[in-house]
């Protein structure tokens, strides 16, 4: 009988003796469910909210910032810079010779969240005129837009899922104004869903600001942006960060995505190491009571390998359940769940987004499964491989 055959043999004897181990197979099962449904869940808003700020933005057009740290919030742009960045030549102008670009503000308002009926942060962002050609993929779908020199705002699809008091009709005070909602918009499921959008003047005005946050440009082309950066860079009347759109939302999301990662690592790690001792603890168990099988087999010629190969099989099987059963109840109770975070799009305020349990979590699930499995399984193998036939023969 050559080694393949042999190990295909005690493999399927092994795997009919299961249903008598079922108490001590259940725990390693659920054990490592328990690390993958975790894994899978913190992972999941880790790529939510990255995939939902990287798909904001286009390549050819660009956020010009001052200087500081990199983010709208602490950003700061006079009048006279504004006009000066939307003169450029690389900026694109419409059928009338005006730049393509909005000059913007953003303020913070509290607005009370649905699920938790608590006070939740949420962004306000105020608009040139022309911004809505600059940024076609943002779509009213109810009411109005808002109109100039009025306290009207227009809501995000995702902030009216998440936040009270933003339908069509709502009054909302931030403040010491009060601002009616006269609208709803939707841009695709981006970032830009989980803001307010007011006229920039009228925003600057109730907040007595008398600058702008940022600035942001259609550019001629994508192939533009060096020479545009280049341009604005090297201007002595200016002290600016440009950035292409999406590179600066990718690097908004960078660190807070990072963390959630560094967190599904730390804690997937820690519970797949009981995890590790609990499937020890089951297939040191299952060699021990299959010692006298075990040596009858290895007394009848089996080698070492059939041995080995069954009891890493078990622990991989059991593993492989566990981490089915544990993807399972992460797609159950997270998959299409709208979450936010406080530290998304210019650290300012919540960014609404969407977790999707995907084939590729799913995968990552089931690799950490199999690592455990294999931990678990591969010195109780040792262990049965080395028994002394003719001591295991004897044992009661």
């Amino acid at each position: 009988m050559n080694a393949f055959t042999q190990i295909r043999t005690v493999v399927a004897m092994n795997l009919r003796c299961l249903p008598q181990r079922v108490a001590s197979s259940a725990v390693v099962v659920v054990g490592i469910a328990g690390v993958v449904a975790v894994l899978i869940s913190v992972m999941s808003l880790s790529r939510g909210l990255a995939n939902t700020l990287a798909s904001t933005g286009r390549a050819d057009r660009a956020i010009v910032l001052g200087s500081g740290p990199g983010t709208e919030v602490g950003s700061t742009l006079p009048r006279g810079a504004a006009l000066t960045i939307l003169d450029a030549a690389q900026v694109m102008h419409d059928a009338a010779g005006k730049p393509i670009g909005s000059a913007e503000v953003l303020v913070s308002g509290t607005v009370t969240r649905r699920d938790r009926n608590v006070s939740g942060t949420i962004a306000f962002r105020g608009l040139s005129h022309e911004a809505r050609r600059l940024r076609p993929e943002v779509k009213l779908v109810a009411g109005r837009w808002f109109r100039s020199g009025v306290r009207e705002l227009v809501a995000g699809r995702a902030a009216q899922a998440r936040f009270k008091g933003l339908e069509i009709g709502d009054r909302v005070r931030f403040g010491n104004d009060e601002w009616v909602v006269v609208g709803a918009f939707a841009s695709g499921g981006d970032a830009r869903e989980s803001e307010l959008l007011a006229d920039a003047e009228t925003l600057m005005s109730a907040y007595h600001r008398t600058a702008f946050n940022a600035v942001t440009v259609q550019l001629t082309s994508a192939d533009d942006f060096d020479a545009f950066k280049s341009a604005l860079t090297s201007n002595p009347t200016l002290s600016v960060n440009v950035q292409r759109e999406p590179d600066y939302y990718v690097r908004q999301s960078g660190r807070f995505a990072s963390l959630l990662s560094v967190v599904a690592t730390v804690v997937g790690a820690v519970m797949a190491i009981g995890a590790v001792f609990a499937a020890l603890n089951t297939m040191y168990t299952s060699v021990s009571s299959r010692t006298r099988e075990i040596a009858t087999l290895r007394a009848l010629g089996y080698g070492s390998a059939a041995v080995v190969a069954s009891v890493l099989t078990e622990a991989l099987l059991l593993a492989l359940a566990g981490a089915l059963l544990g993807a399972a109840i992460a797609w159950l109770i997270f998959n299409g769940n709208t979450v936010s975070t406080l530290s998304g799009g210019g650290g300012l305020a919540q960014v609404v987004f969407q977790l999707r349990i995907s084939v590729e979590l799913v995968g990552l699930g089931m690799a950490w499964a199999c690592g455990v499995g294999f931990l678990g399984g591969l010195l109780p193998a040792l262990r049965a491989a080395r028994i002394p036939v003719a001591t295991a023969l004897r044992a009661v």
